[in-house]
């Protein structure tokens, strides 16, 4: 249900019902649990105070009812009406005395243990550094204004471990330590609904969706291109990389940046590891400027794209470049000539099938928390591209718990 029909039916306005979904950060917030067969329900407690009025006794009271003499005498003694001279029982009153009996406030994890909270805010939120520890500051960011991560903006470069790295990580760094536990539930309601924790509502922007709320998000299609030949399709792939037992076979693609920026990403299939391709300008560009049937200068044209690739790919001794699976974009129009030129065979995921590159996928939605849609990529040096490929979260999502 949406908001605004939750507040027609609430009768409250569209905007106050919008607010407090906000608030809860989009999670339905915690309901009283439906009392078990263990407790006295409120229809009992009627029933109780019925009998009671009627003069029976407290074991005539449990043989009706069906509960145990001692039951009933501990709930006539504990939740009847004490403000009058004598101990009336009622079963509101008695209900009402049962419910705050049984309300124990928990504090929550993260506020209760600084250690666990300092913790989980270095892991989200924690500079990156580069090779030799030094701290990649990344570009400025505006502040939060209570809304999802900025469209087409520069976002923080920062360690942005997910909830649940996070959650299966502490036991491998405190395996002596109960305390040091938490699960990644726990870290997004700390984040999402207010009150439940010491985390500031504005972390979510070191989650890697930067959502305000927590909704699902649609997947985009693919098409594919005359490039692929039969030859290159990934069911010509050898059956050693399915298993991932053989490391060496490498899943890339791009990432699309304003006006026709990109930087290429190489994830090995087995070990994860994370390569980066810089993209520059090639001398020449003019954004909407370009020649008709010219040369491709955004930065990854098929020719430059083979280059950069080969450049990249070969630095690696030959036994880990056994093959290389792409997407359907026209810039690998060139594999046979990179191919030739660096032994790797290229092959191309099935259309509209993502989950044959998946580490690939999962990878380059982890790194648009460094290049978010709208910014350009390009920009950014080789270096500075190769401590983004060193953080932890380029590792994919289980690397860093394994």
């Amino acid at each position: 249900m949406l908001a605004e029909e939750a507040a027609r039916v609430i009768g409250v306005a569209p905007a106050v019902a919008t607010r407090w979904y906000r608030q809860h950060g989009g999670m339905r917030p915690f309901m009283p649990p439906t009392p078990s067969g263990r407790y006295l329900s409120f229809t009992e407690r009627e029933e109780i105070a019925i009998l009671v009025a009627k003069g029976h006794g407290v074991r005539q009271i449990a043989r009706t009812i069906g509960r145990d003499p001692g039951t009933i005498s501990r709930e006539l003694r504990r939740n009847a009406a004490t403000r009058g001279r004598t101990r009336d029982y009622r079963a509101s009153v008695a209900q009402w005395k049962a419910d705050m009996a049984a309300r124990r406030p928990k504090e929550a994890k993260l506020v209760a243990n600084p250690r666990l909270r300092e913790y989980v805010e270095q892991r989200l939120s924690g500079h990156i550094v580069d090779e030799d520890g030094n701290v990649v500051a990344g570009p400025p960011v505006e502040k939060w204004t209570g809304r999802n991560k900025p469209r087409r903006k520069d976002r923080a470069w920062v360690r942005v471990w997910s909830p649940e790295q996070i959650s299966r990580r502490l036991p491998l760094d405190f395996p002596d330590d109960e305390s040091m536990r938490i699960s990644h539930e726990a870290i997004y309601q700390s984040l999402y609904i207010q009150g439940r924790g010491a985390l500031k509502r504005e972390l979510i922007l070191c989650l890697r969706t930067g959502r305000a709320l927590r909704a699902p998000r649609a997947r985009a299609q693919r098409t594919t291109w005359a490039h692929v030949t039969p030859e290159a399709l990934i069911s010509e792939r050898p059956a050693e990389a399915d298993d991932r037992a053989v490391p060496g076979h490498w899943e890339g693609d791009l990432i699309i940046g304003l006006e026709r920026s990109a930087i290429g990403t190489l994830v090995e299939r087995t070990t994860r590891y994370t390569m980066l391709v810089h993209l520059p300008r090639e001398e020449g560009y003019r954004h909407k400027e370009s020649v008709k049937n010219g040369p491709a200068l955004a930065g990854y044209g098929a020719i430059t794209m083979k280059n950069a690739l080969s450049t990249t790919m070969t630095r690696l001794p030959a036994e880990l470049t056994r093959s290389l699976t792409w997407g359907h974009g026209k810039e690998m129009s060139a594999h046979i000539a990179f191919r030739v030129e660096t032994g790797i065979p290229v092959f191309f995921a099935d259309p509209h099938s993502p989950w044959q590159r998946g580490t690939n996928e999962n990878t380059n939605g982890l790194l648009r928390q460094y290049f978010p849609k709208g910014t350009d990529p390009s920009r950014w040096s080789e270096h500075q591209n190769n401590a983004v490929a060193h953080t932890p979260i380029t590792a994919g999502s289980t690397q860093y718990w394994a």
